[in-house]
């Protein structure tokens, strides 16, 4: 007989131990968020799951994975692609576009595990929809479907330039795009900041911090270096681009980014008129969850550090990044670059309850999918990927389609349930202060 209790102590161990080891520098800097975070992630398995990235590749060092050879397991790939990662963003061409979006764990590793992270949160949030498992199967075999037509797609038509636009979209994806589209520069600047003697600074509450003089120093150095991180062709050369209105320190990024230093920085935008002043977010990169399971020191060695390689992956993976995105150092720490954009909208799945609702989504996400990772290859910006994923993609799943879109919807059913469990484990756990270094109360 299996000892139950046993396995459950040494299971709630682990995943304490895995937390631990992932974040303890952040869990040190700042208690008091991370004890927001796990409280975030106490709400539900799918929160759990979010917020773990670190535990599941733990996990995935483990797994033996058939369909990882020496090019497919050495893919761009996002990290942390779960339902929840998918939103609008204006691109570098003007376009509203829809994409999967967080690129903070982003790095090399096999393409297959994308998809089983997508696949588990898929069967999570279904479970929590409370639809039966043959609803679950079915849409889980649309998504990985529409990936790999998508892909086969890309290693026939030899393109990989697709995305998602108002043009080329319907049902729920287009009104995230239309939404998107409705919003306002000035809205996101009221939010956020005021006008006083006719010049616009960001308002004093509980969401920001006044600098001292030095960190203002080294913040604005940290900025002017950060310029020479976009592509000259993104570049704006107007005279007023980039002046420096005002700096605060910030808080209130998502469920991932606990204990991560971050910055606002207001500048004069397009003119000098108000309503075009645009929020720059400097935020300290973190960690990539697969890099603590992918031992190439090639890969290692060729990111600068965190904020470089997050950005470096991002454009990667991403066709037409925003023109804003770009990095920098603050006090010898790497930070990611960006726009607050007030046309960023993610996809919500609240409305989303019954699976003729849910299924056209999925064709649209496996197709975004594939191309995050066909795009990431020898015809980007970089030459970590030297070989066309496509091809190399298609060439370990040739003749075995079914095989493959079981295998992947298998564990993903299956992890779903170890998540399901995991999760009260953590919550005993965080409850009775048993995660060292944040305490419940």
């Amino acid at each position: 007989m299996v000892n139950t209790t046993a396995h459950s102590e040494a299971r709630e161990s682990h995943i304490a131990g895995t937390l631990v080891e992932a974040f303890k520098p952040l869990m040190e800097a700042d208690p008091h968020g991370f004890r927001t975070k796990f409280r975030k992630m106490a709400a539900d398995p799918f929160a759990f799951f979010r917020g773990s990235a670190c535990l599941f590749y733990a996990d995935m060092r483990d797994l033996t994975d058939q369909w990882a050879n020496e090019q497919t397991s050495r893919v761009w790939i996002h990290g942390d692609l779960h339902a929840e990662n998918f939103g609008t963003y204006m691109s570098s061409t003007g376009q509203l576009t829809f994409d999967i979006n967080d690129f903070d764990e982003a790095y090399l590793g096999h393409f297959s595990w994308d998809l089983r992270r997508f696949t588990t949160s898929l069967a999570l949030m279904c479970w929590q929809k409370a639809l039966p498992e043959d609803a679950v199967r079915s849409l889980t075999r649309t998504y990985l479907s529409s990936y790999l037509d998508q892909v086969n797609h890309y290693d026939d038509a030899g393109q990989t330039d697709f995305a998602l636009h108002l043009d080329n979209t319907s049902g729920s994806i287009h009104a995230v795009l239309l939404a998107a589209r409705a919003s306002r520069r000035t809205d996101l600047l009221d939010g956020m900041t005021v006008v006083e003697n006719h010049e616009r600074h960001f308002q004093d509450n509980g969401k920001t911090r006044r600098l001292e003089a030095d960190e203002h120093a080294m913040v604005a150095r940290a900025f002017d270096d950060y310029l020479g991180t976009i592509p000259s062709d993104k570049r704006s050369e107007r005279e007023v681009f980039y002046h420096v209105k005002d700096i605060v320190g910030s808080t209130g990024f998502g469920i991932g980014s606990a204990g991560l230093p971050a910055y606002n920085v207001l500048i004069e935008g397009y003119n000098e008129a108000l309503e075009n002043d645009i929020i720059i977010s400097m935020k300290q990169g973190n960690v990539a969850a697969p890099s603590r399971v992918v031992t190439d020191e090639q890969v290692a060695s060729y990111f600068k550090h965190d904020g470089h390689r997050t950005v470096i992956s991002q454009r990667a993976l991403q066709v037409h990044t925003d023109t804003f995105l770009g990095y920098t150092t603050v006090d010898g720490v790497g930070f990611v670059v960006d726009e607050l954009s007030p046309y960023k909208a993610d996809l919500r799945w609240d409305n989303l309850t019954e699976p003729d609702e849910i299924e056209p989504v999925l064709v649209d996400l496996g197709r975004a999918t594939a191309k995050v990772h066909c795009a990431s290859d020898e015809d980007s910006d970089q030459d970590l990927v030297t070989f066309q994923t496509e091809r190399a993609i298609m060439g370990v799943i040739e003749g075995r389609r079914e095989e493959f879109i079981g295998d992947i919807l298998e564990f993903s059913l299956e992890y779903a349930k170890t998540v399901r469990a995991d999760h009260a484990l953590f919550v005993d756990a965080f409850r009775e202060n048993r995660i060292p270094g944040v305490p419940s109360t």
